[in-house]
């Protein structure tokens, strides 16, 4: 029976070895699990950080954009009073007959340059836009030497063009302004778009990392059972052996009593006693 329990104990042994050897390799899994899902985290919010910058920056310009626009929207105007001025006089004086007025001409350029600037078109109806304003253009400057005879329309003339070029001035500088602003809005849309890429393998490593350290904490509980079992097992064994030793002294004890006995015996009927047969006699408690 002690011989079965311990080829038991054994088996319980290196089961427990096993189970620890495998635990502390998912600890290593999920530790390293972890350590990526963190280092993704830590992208993420670098992602996040970059797009928020991106987002201020494109807010910023778009800010910017709509200043410029009233800004110009503003000199435009002005230029329009000047020049519905100068259509008047030339409708009253039939200066240019038959042909469209400069603040009617202006708007037209207006549209076009607006639509120039949100409308998405191939490299071909672009030129053919440019043309266009490039025509009205010459329109305008036709008429208004025309007009520059006249003193009084001359002044005007003069500053209405002046109000034009600062207002074109600006165009430009909202056409800079709002490619500016697209171009952070895409950096934006595409740090978002990094960040969700590295959110999602962040996930992917959290959900290995706890299914490593389920494994591993599952592990550590059938190590911990077989620690108990093994504590169990030493008990009982450890219980038999110590019987086994008390049984062992019995039987030596009682085989040195008979021996003892006979030998006293002898002595009683007067034979000599030998220094051994006196020990033996002292080790029995006969004398």
């Amino acid at each position: 029976m002690l011989n079965e329990l311990i080829d038991k104990r054994k088996k319980i042994l290196t089961d427990s070895e096993q189970h620890k050897n495998k635990r502390n390799e998912l600890n290593a899994l999920a530790s390293t699990f972890a350590r990526e899902r963190n280092q993704l985290n830590g992208q993420t919010r670098e992602f996040v950080d970059e797009a928020q910058k991106n987002k201020d920056l494109r807010d910023q310009s778009n800010a910017e954009v709509q200043r410029l626009k009233d800004e110009r929207n503003d000199l435009n105007e002005k230029a329009n009073v000047l020049f519905e001025e100068i259509d008047a006089f030339k409708k009253e004086h039939g200066a240019i007959n038959n042909a469209r007025g400069i603040k009617e001409l202006q708007k037209q350029i207006e549209k076009l340059e607006m639509d120039q600037q949100t409308r998405v078109m191939n490299t071909e109806k672009e030129r053919e836009l440019i043309e266009k304003i490039k025509q009205l253009r010459i329109q305008i400057k036709e008429q208004e030497e025309e007009l520059e005879q006249n003193k009084e329309v001359h002044t005007k003339l003069q500053e209405a063009r002046e109000f034009r070029r600062a207002a074109s001035d600006l165009h430009g500088k909202v056409t800079e302004m709002a490619e500016l602003a697209q171009k952070h809005h895409d950096l934006m849309v595409e740090c978002y778009r990094k960040a969700d890429k590295s959110r999602e393998a962040a996930d992917e490593g959290h959900r290995k990392f706890v299914e490593a350290q389920e494994a591993a904490d599952a592990e550590h509980n059938q190590f911990i059972a077989c620690q108990k079992e093994l504590r169990d097992y030493d008990k009982v064994i450890g219980g038999l052996r110590k019987k086994g030793r008390k049984t062992k002294v019995n039987k030596e004890q009682k085989a040195v009593r008979k021996e003892a006995e006979e030998v006293f015996q002898q002595f009683r009927a007067g034979e000599k006693l030998t220094t051994d047969d006196i020990l033996l006699l002292q080790r029995a408690k006969l004398i």
